[in-house]
């Protein structure tokens, strides 16, 4: 589904169809996926070093590149945990935060310094969250800090192979595969064929073997007032814009469609640094946002900024699956 007046970027209006772009570069995607194949295999037979950390790790990754839902299924992952008894920690690589060295994320912190979805996390969750390139250092410190979690949960590793991990998730969504070619040419970072533990569909039916997932909206609060919510009837009495700096836009802005919202889209690319002029719209009177842009915007101290929050609903035999293998590790 494509949202009127929200325009694919370059990449995706290549690697979603088979184009002249993508066709042309095939070759380079023939020689990174060969690349990738021999990484892989060279940490599978011990020639580059895993580190092992001293609890279980449970990985959430996706092999195309963009958003498909691996934050929300975190944060729904980390609950389960929690329910089960377990005391998770989460880490993740901080994309796009200044630094690279292992560090807590503090909740309200700056997203420059720690990454949006991080921050996100962290404020979400409830429970320890630290970034750093090296996911496996990262994961020692934390359980230096926290040593009383027995779990760490890794945002967005699937293809770091350095931390060695007990439990894979691949997450797909509705646009499949595209166009099923590799980088440069395609959107894949492995090839479908690539074994996972489990395979999780957001949005769309689950193919065999695969567990769903799905967003529903939660509730709208102002920026600044997370814990009040806001009644929609209110933003559909406004000329109402709508920005989602997201791996797929059109995702948000069908779901604020289906809420029976009326706005104006604007997308921009993921992980966007806003500056107060892009939410600068002539006879706006209400922006309704990701809670990703949020901890973005929030900063601007504008009363006119609004976030959907949003809840994923997966399929219960997922942390079913996981409490299993955890459990069975700690009986090994």
């Amino acid at each position: 589904m494509r949202t009127p007046g929200v325009s694919a970027g370059f990449p995706e209006r290549h690697w979603y169809r088979l184009s002249w772009l993508s066709i042309a570069l095939a070759p380079a995607a023939l020689v990174f996926g060969l690349v990738a194949l021999a990484r892989r295999a060279a940490y599978r037979a011990g020639i580059l070093a895993v580190d092992r950390l001293r609890v279980p790790v449970v990985v959430i990754g996706n092999l195309v590149v963009g958003g498909t839902g691996k934050t929300p299924l975190a944060l729904w992952l980390v609950a389960a945990l929690r329910a089960r008894g377990f005391r998770p920690g989460v880490l993740a690589r901080g994309y796009r935060a200044a630094g690279s060295s292992p560090r807590a994320v503090p909740p309200g912190g700056d997203p420059a310094a720690y990454g949006d979805e991080s921050l996100l996390v962290a404020e979400r969750s409830g429970v320890p969250v630290w970034v750093g390139r090296d996911r496996a250092a990262a994961g020692r410190a934390l359980l230096a800090a926290h040593p009383e979690c027995n779990v760490l949960v890794c945002d967005d590793g699937l293809q770091h192979y350095r931390l060695a991990r007990d439990f894979e998730i691949a997450v797909e969504d509705e646009r499949g595969f595209g166009n099923g070619l590799l980088l440069p040419a395609g959107p894949l970072r492995e090839l479908p064929s690539r074994a996972v533990d489990v395979v999780v569909v957001n949005g769309g039916p689950a193919r065999p073997g695969a567990l769903a997932m799905a967003l529903r909206a939660d509730r709208c609060y102002r920026l600044g007032e997370p814990d009040r919510a806001v009644d929609l009837d209110a933003l559909r009495r406004v000329r109402l814009h709508a920005v989602a700096g997201i791996g797929h836009p059109g995702r948000f802005f069908a779901t604020l469609e289906a809420l029976g919202l009326a706005f104006t889209p604007h997308a921009f690319p993921d992980h966007h640094a806003y500056s107060p002029h892009d939410l600068e719209y002539p006879g706006c009177e209400a922006i309704l946002m990701t809670e990703k842009d949020a901890v973005k915007c929030r900063a601007f101290g504008r009363d006119d900024l609004y976030a959907l929050r949003v809840e994923a609903s997966v399929d219960p035999r997922l942390a079913d699956l996981i409490a299993l293998r955890l459990h069975g590790l700690e009986a090994a």
